[in-house]
């Protein structure tokens, strides 16, 4: 796989519109509470390979439900090496492991301390890649659940062995996407900048250019009682007379209303 443009604006685009399920949100918030206690040891892990300290937080979640007894790579005990596929991790050092130590060997493995684009996009396609491909190549109706179990995103189906598919299955451990979200809702975790920077404000006055954030405000507005705009991206009167009606703001570049779009 690779992260195509294409790729990259889905995987913005769904973490944007993640939604925590009401019936689980308790439960994510205790498991951000639980990744945040270990923060230091995510972070010792993540410094060695110059990796941020969520992604081996997330990956240690979806993995193992954050059990520091274990290999990362297969849940095999840290008191001799893996003895499952992959076995005979880690290769250097003496048993028992630390769990630092195998973490450490584990992400190395998975090739992750050779990635530099911890973006939205570019941590979350690492995390599928972790998860497995067959989700997106074989059944693309059913977002991955190792990312967004417990989000409205997914449903239901699973594969329940590498290569048994059973659509009416449910994945069990909270998505990896799900957790990030939550801690970047608590602004606890920043990912890095791709590409131009965002021109602020994003709501300008602009009759010319259709803009994705002026459309989703349209769509926005619309939903509430008496507000009736076109939706088409574009910042004319009608739509700022809508925003200031429902703000009583002004945006910038406004000219007087009173000619429709």
């Amino acid at each position: 796989m690779v992260l195509t443009d294409e790729l990259r604006d889905d995987y913005q685009r769904a973490f944007a519109t993640c939604v925590i399920r009401e019936e689980r949100a308790a439960e994510v918030e205790a498991l951000t509470e639980t990744l945040l206690t270990q923060r230091a040891r995510y972070q010792t892990v993540g410094e060695r390979l110059n990796l941020p300290w969520f992604v081996v937080a997330a990956l240690h979640h979806a993995d193992t439900g954050c059990d520091f007894e274990v290999h990362p790579h297969n849940g095999d005990p840290l008191t001799d090496r893996t003895q499952h596929l992959p076995d005979g991790r880690p290769v250097e050092g003496e048993p028992p492991f630390t769990w630092e130590d195998s973490a450490a060997d584990a992400l190395r493995l998975y090739h992750l301390d050779q990635w530099r684009d911890w973006s939205i996009a570019g941590t979350l396609f690492m995390l599928e890649g972790r998860g497995g491909w067959g989700y997106r190549l074989h059944h693309p109706e059913v977002p991955s659940p190792y990312l967004w179990n417990y989000a409205t995103h997914y449903r239901q189906g699973k594969y329940v062995t590498d290569d048994t598919w059973n659509e009416n299955a449910l994945a069990q451990r909270c998505g990896a996407a799900v957790l990030l979200r939550r801690l970047a809702e608590c602004g606890l975790i920043e990912f890095a900048a791709t590409g131009e920077p965002v021109a602020w404000p994003l709501l300008h006055y602009d009759e010319t250019v259709a803009s994705p954030w002026i459309e989703a405000l349209q769509r926005f507005l619309n939903t509430l009682p008496g507000f009736f705009v076109k939706v088409d991206g574009r910042a004319g009167p009608r739509t700022s007379e809508a925003f200031r009606q429902f703000t009583g703001l002004d945006w910038p570049g406004d000219r007087p209303s009173g000619h429709p779009e």
